[in-house]
């Protein structure tokens, strides 16, 4: 490989193929098979790779320099998955040795070497699903994600983990029978310590080697492709942690990280973070962005931490942070960062989902950057999700007290291109799980359930819930546990599950619920202030003259509920309350016809149960 160029750009932070210059590449020279070794360490004194092939000798392969800070080694009889490190001489004549940052594949925690591995071979079959999702606007597309922790969907009865290959079986087919569109794995990239679900990662382009390899992972993938299921994986370019073997003054000083001390670190997680206005930086984390998609198909990244990136003053307390040029709070450099990578990221590949995690008020997340927007195409909303269970865990005896909480969102549910997320944020740390939250006795809790999900299938923006919600798991999330799906060989949790399945289902069948998410052309109230009866009532449409009327009573009573209607009949397209999701049957209906009142009103009468939804469609006769 001729390297000048990719130097070149690797140093003025535009290879975003940059782990085809550095890392570790089987190749030939001078007819002679073996590995060629690359490294960017600029700091360094000298350099040399150690490993199984050379009895971790750090005077057997000294590297030399071929670029401004980057080592290069070529060594012969190197097997695919030796173990390997950098022994890094720094300035202070100290030896540290440090994992390859490029390295395909890695040992399995505890032990922290990188691995050689040849990624190339694997067959693709998703040829015909990635095309399908070239030719779609996400935006007019129903997104409902099924959010995973790889290491506790499931374990194995001895304690193991589920292999990659194991979740092809079983967690593929269990993902498309329950009626999601896309799976969301938490990171998939390397990192050393179980507790921190993956979110502190070491190696950026290494595949967790717990489930098993790279390739496996990339057979997951297209299996799920092959039943027609997106897969979205948490990615992490705002900070890493600090282990030894890991990126923290790689080469005896600052290096990936920022050097100030008071952009430097995060104190509260314990973490450094990444030096985004540094060119090699920003080679490193694009590339790595396009490397899931390239090499491993993925079909979107949800871009964690946004925030802690874009303000200075992150979890930060006065006199510990230094304000812009401008005097401001904002990142420049990071806003720079977003909008490079995201016109990287789109060139190459229109059909990604770049979904922020922001947790601020951030305008123009999902706006385009020739508008000033970050350039993301959707953003969580993390206030709709606030809101919405702090509601939910209300008794309905008070909710009238918190009636706007779920009607404030409709004031900005506009101004971003939103996904609304239950995630597995919000079932940890004494939160309780998502079906745990909802006040009342047994019964109750599950119909409280069904309303939460009434309310959120029928709100404007994407959806996202995490792993067991869909049964109702009592206990809170575990890493260390699968999770509790002998739940439902009980008869509530087991129609809990039918709901969830039929309504994913209703949901992707129905254009009004996803087709117009955007704007207040899809959306519009019928009864925003009912508070006294913790009712609400709206109406979503699809631009093609079709409407789907949604009301739910989030009350602890039946009641009734009277929509004027003069000559439109109306039939019941879904409703919370079927004895088959765990309801009592009341509703008796199928369609309502408009009828005059005693008080000259003229129109549909409702009989709603406490804690349910119905959605009813215009019939014709």
């Amino acid at each position: 490989m001729k390297t000048d160029l990719p130097c070149y750009l690797f140093h003025q932070g535009t290879n975003f193929n940059a782990y085809e210059l550095l890392g570790a590449h089987f190749c030939v020279q001078n007819n002679v098979k073996g590995v060629v070794f690359r490294v960017w360490a600029p700091n360094a004194k000298s350099v040399s790779v150690v490993g199984e092939f050379n009895g971790w000798n750090k005077d057997a392969c000294v590297m030399h320099k071929i670029s401004v800070g980057i080592y290069e080694a070529f060594v012969e009889n190197v097997k695919e998955f030796d173990a390997y490190k950098y022994a890094i001489t720094t300035d202070s004549g100290e030896v540290i040795l440090k994992a390859d940052p490029y390295a395909f594949h890695s040992e399995t925690p505890p032990y922290t070497a990188s691995k050689v591995y040849n990624l190339k071979g694997f067959r693709w079959t998703d040829g015909e699903f990635l095309k399908a999702q070239e030719e779609k606007n996400h935006l007019k597309s129903p997104i409902n994600v099924y959010e995973v922790n790889l290491a506790s969907w499931k374990r194995k009865e001895n304690g193991d983990y589920y292999t990659y290959l194991d979740l092809k079986r079983e967690l593929v087919p269990y993902v498309k029978k329950m009626g999601y569109t896309h799976v969301e794995f938490m990171p998939v990239s390397e990192y050393p310590f179980d507790g921190s679900w993956g979110y502190q990662v070491t190696g950026y382009y290494s595949i967790t080697s717990r489930f098993g390899t790279p390739k496996d992972f990339m057979s997951l993938v297209n299996a799920f492709h092959k039943v027609g299921i997106g897969v979205i994986v948490d990615w992490v370019p705002a900070h890493f942690p600090k282990d030894a073997h890991g990126l923290m003054e790689f080469d005896g000083k600052p290096l990936y990280e920022y050097q100030g001390k008071d952009r430097q670190e995060n104190e509260v997680w314990g973490t450094r973070y990444f030096d985004v206005g540094r060119e090699e930086v920003q080679s490193f984390l694009i590339s790595n962005a396009n490397f899931l998609f390239e090499q491993f198909h993925v079909d979107g990244l949800r871009v964690d931490a946004v925030a802690a990136m874009l303000y200075l003053d992150y979890d930060k307390r006065p006199g510990e942070w230094v304000p812009n040029a401008y005097g401001e709070n904002k990142n420049l450099e990071a806003i720079a960062f977003f909008h490079k990578l995201n016109k990287e990221i789109f060139a190459r590949f229109p059909r990604a989902l770049m979904i922020a995690e922001e947790s601020t008020a951030n305008v123009k997340v999902t706006g385009p950057v020739h508008e000033g927007g970050l350039g993301f195409n959707f953003k969580w909303n993390m206030g709709w999700m606030n809101d919405t269970l702090s509601y939910m865990s209300t008794d309905p005896l008070f909710r009238c007290y918190d009636h706007n909480k779920l009607t404030f969102s409709l004031t900005y549910a506009f101004s971003e291109n939103y996904v609304l997320p239950l995630s597995h944020d919000e079932v940890v740390h004494g939160k309780k799980s998502v079906l745990d939250r909802m006040p009342g006795a047994y019964e109750d809790k599950f119909a409280g359930n069904r309303a939460l999900m009434g309310y959120m299938m029928a709100h404007p923006g994407k959806k996202l819930t995490f792993m067991g919600q869909e049964f109702g798991q009592f206990k809170e999330w575990n890493y260390k546990e699968g999770v509790e799906f002998f739940l439902k060989s009980y008869p509530m949790h087991a129609k809990l599950s039918v709901f969830y399945k039929e309504l994913n289902e209703f949901y992707k069948n129905t254009p009004a619920l996803y087709r117009l998410d955007d704007g207040w052309n899809g959306f519009s109230w019928i009864d925003a202030d009912l508070k006294d009866d913790n009712l609400y009532s709206f109406i979503r449409r699809d631009g093609e003259g079709n409407e789907l009327v949604a009301v739910i009573n989030m009350s602890g009573k039946d009641t009734e509920y009277f929509i004027h209607s003069s000559t439109a009949s109306y039939g019941v397209a879904f409703n919370s309350d079927k004895v088959r999701y765990g309801g009592c049957g009341k509703y008796r209906k199928l369609v309502y016809k408009p009828q005059k009142l005693k008080d000259g009103r003229v129109g549909i009468l409702l009989k709603i149960p406490k804690l349910s939804f119905v959605y009813l469609e215009k019939v014709t006769d």
